[in-house]
């Protein structure tokens, strides 16, 4: 009898387990992104919620919102991540112009040269300088906690023809964000820049009220583009999809020290885990682009210099014309250089 009372305890215990912990969190963390469950985004977030309430023995948790249930735009995210009523949000560069427009240096084309160089780059210091102009820039409302990757490197797409150097886009109607540095980029390489929002992209090709778009391999296969047309790509990787990570500094700073330092390496975890789901999903996205007839193109080493070259005036217009756009430059082009001396005397070393 008695074993059979401590058996019943012993399971209304671990019934009760879940619901005990649940009370036990002294800090709750709302994190949203506007995207679903097949993103890397939403990736990231699972890493970042195991390992918060975790290490934090389930003093802090994290609920998740996907989709477009506590925001849906960029402005209108970052002003709940501002008031409080959103604690964590993940924007791309464009999305947050509106209010930090100096992030669009992360769409400066051909600045970064690969995933190792980004990755080096967007793990160290200059993430922290963006931090602290995004910090001033929001009265210390906003904080950006880091910066990972959603779906690997902007490549140009269109529904017409090859395209191997920038002669080729001439007149081509490439789809922008509303944000002026991609328009400016799509201009300087001789095409149209034509802002569309995001959902109406695939009726657009549909119409041809575009015919190209810059984006990576997994949206292009997520949102099924092929279907609407979509045949050609260049894989001249012009920029590197940066994802910033925004959390709310109210939020943040009101946490004692060892809790603060959980969600710092949470949010590297994070960045981490949105590192490496693109590389994985775009192996199978590519594969299937071909299996479907489309055409996909590398660039030789002269076209890609070509392509920089062309688009290279909009440097100085993103220096002059965006606040706090050369500051943000110059950190940007010297960590790119640092990254690339680091990694070039480990890459000599480890061939000895």
């Amino acid at each position: 009898m008695k074993r059979l009372v401590m058996r019943s305890l012993m399971a209304v215990a671990l019934l009760a387990a879940p619901t005990m912990s649940a009370f036990a969190a002294d800090y709750t963390i709302r994190a949203t992104a506007n995207s679903n469950e097949n993103d890397e985004d939403y990736d990231g977030l699972v890493v970042f919620k195991n390992y918060v309430e975790s290490a934090s023995n389930g003093a802090i948790a994290v609920e998740l919102f996907i989709g477009t249930q506590l925001c849906s735009k960029g402005a209108e995210c970052l002003q709940g991540v501002a008031d409080g009523s959103i604690d964590v949000y993940i924007s791309t560069s464009g999305g947050a112009a509106g209010i930090f427009p100096y992030v669009q240096v992360l769409d400066l084309p051909y600045l970064m040269s690969d995933d190792r160089i980004a990755e080096h780059v967007l793990s160290g210091d200059f993430t922290r300088e963006v931090r602290d102009m995004a910090l001033a820039s929001s009265d210390n409302k906003v904080r950006l906690m880091t910066i990972g990757n959603t779906g690997g490197w902007r490549n140009f797409a269109n529904t017409k023809r090859r395209v191997q150097n920038p002669g080729d886009m001439s007149g081509l109607k490439i789809r922008t964000v509303v944000a002026d540095l991609p328009q400016e980029l799509v201009k300087a390489l001789g095409a149209s820049p034509t802002p569309i929002p995001w959902p109406e992209l695939f009726t657009s090709f549909q119409t041809g009220v575009v015919e190209g778009s810059k984006n990576g391999i997994t949206d292009i296969m997520g949102m099924k583009f092929p279907d609407a047309g979509l045949k050609y790509v260049t894989l001249d990787g012009h920029a590197y999809m940066g994802a910033l990570w925004w959390m709310s500094n109210d939020k943040f700073m009101g946490m004692p020290e060892e809790m603060r330092a959980v969600v710092v390496d949470g949010f590297a975890q994070l960045q981490q885990a949105t590192f490496a789901s693109p590389k994985r999903k775009s192996i199978q996205a590519y594969a299937d682009f071909v299996a479907g007839g489309g055409d996909l193109y590398v660039p030789t080493p002269a076209e890609k210099a070509a392509f920089k070259k062309a688009a290279s005036p909009v440097y100085d217009w993103f220096k002059s014309n965006v606040d706090g756009g050369e500051a943000v430059f110059n950190a940007l082009t010297k960590a790119v250089a640092a990254a690339e001396s680091d990694i070039n005397a480990g890459r000599a070393k480890d061939l000895k």
